[in-house]
C-alpha cells in the first residue's frame, strides 16, 4: 500500500510538473488573451483609420477581426499543450470540408457579406425593401445585414439572400418624386382641376422646382371618377411629410371649390 501510494504521488508530481503546468498555461492563454482581444479591438476603433470607415465596414471588420484573434488565441494554447501543430492543421483541414459542407449556406452569408461591402447597394441609415423585409439598415455584420423597420421591429436576414436579390434602395438619391392619384366628379372641369392641384403643390414650402415643376394631368377615365396623375419632386427626408400635407390640402382645396370626390357607384335601370 505505501508502494502504491508513493508511485500514486510520484506520477502527480510527474503530471503537475509537466501536463498540468502547460493546461494551466493554456488556461492563462485562454483567459488573458481573449481579454487582450477585447481591448485591442477597442483600440483599433478609435484609430482615426478606423473611423474614416464606412459604419457597415466598421461593424464587418470589428465582428471579423474578432472571430480570427480568436482562431489565434485557441491554436496558440492547443499548441502548449504539446499537441502536434502539423496534425492539428490536418485534422483542421479535415474538418474543414466537413463543416464546409453543412456550413454551406453561412459561408455563403461571408461571402455576401463582403460582396455588399464591396459594391455597396446599401449602406447603414439607408432604407431598403427586399423580399425577406423592408427597413432601415442599422448593422451590417459578417454573417447577417439587420434592418429595423418603421413600427420598430427588427429584421435580421441572411447576407448570402440578400445579396442575391432585388434591392429597392430608397435612401440612395437626395430626390425622390412624390406620385399622388386624385379622383373628382366626372362632371368636374379638367382644367381647373389641374389648376388647383398644380397651385397646392407649387405652393408647399418642401415641394421643389428642380429637377421638374409640379406637374398635373388627367390620367384616366375611371369607372366612377377622372383620375388625375399630380407629381412632385422632393427631398428624400420630407417625402412622408410632403405625401401627407399634400393629401389633406388637396381634400380642403376640392371642397371650397365646390369640386366632388366621388365614391364608386353603380346605376340600376329596372325595365317593366
Amino acid at each position: 500500500m505505501d508502494e502504491f501510494l508513493k508511485t500514486l504521488l510520484s506520477k502527480l508530481g510527474e503530471f503537475a510538473s509537466t501536463a498540468g503546468l502547460r493546461l494551466v498555461g493554456a488556461l492563462l492563454i485562454l483567459l488573458v488573451g481573449f481579454k487582450l482581444c477585447k481591448w485591442l479591438l477597442k483600440l483599433i476603433k478609435r484609430t482615426k483609420a478606423f473611423a474614416k470607415l464606412e459604419v457597415g465596414v466598421q461593424t464587418f471588420l470589428a465582428s471579423f477581426l474578432g472571430i480570427v484573434l480568436k482562431i489565434m488565441i485557441v491554436l496558440s494554447a492547443i499548441s502548449l499543450l504539446g499537441v502536434p501543430m502539423t496534425n492539428f492543421v490536418a485534422l483542421l483541414a479535415s474538418a474543414g470540408v466537413a463543416i464546409g459542407a453543412s456550413l454551406q449556406g453561412s459561408l455563403s452569408n461571408l461571402a455576401g457579406g463582403i460582396m455588399i461591402l464591396m459594391f455597396k447597394p446599401f449602406v447603414i441609415g439607408d432604407y431598403i425593401d427586399s423580399a425577406e423585409g423592408s427597413g432601415t439598415v442599422t448593422e451590417i455584420t459578417i454573417l447577417y445585414t439587420i434592418l429595423t423597420t418603421p413600427d420598430n421591429r427588427r429584421i435580421v436576414i441572411p447576407n448570402g439572400a440578400i445579396s442575391n436579390e432585388a434591392i429597392t434602395n430608397y435612401s440612395y438619391h437626395d430626390l425622390r418624386r412624390l406620385d399622388l392619384s386624385v379622383c373628382v366628379a366626372y362632371d368636374s372641369d379638367v382644367e381647373t382641376v389641374k389648376r388647383l392641384l398644380t397651385q397646392t403643390a407649387r405652393e408647399h414650402s418642401m415641394v421643389l422646382s428642380e429637377p421638374e415643376a409640379p406637374f398635373c394631368r388627367l390620367a384616366e377615365h375611371g369607372e366612377s371618377s377622372l383620375k388625375f396623375a399630380l407629381r412632385v419632386w422632393v427631398k428624400n427626408v420630407d417625402y412622408w411629410q410632403v405625401n401627407f400635407d399634400l393629401k389633406e390640402s388637396i381634400k380642403s382645396v376640392l371642397d371650397e371649390n365646390g369640386i366632388e370626390i366621388p365614391y364608386p357607384q353603380i346605376d340600376v335601370h329596372l325595365d317593366k
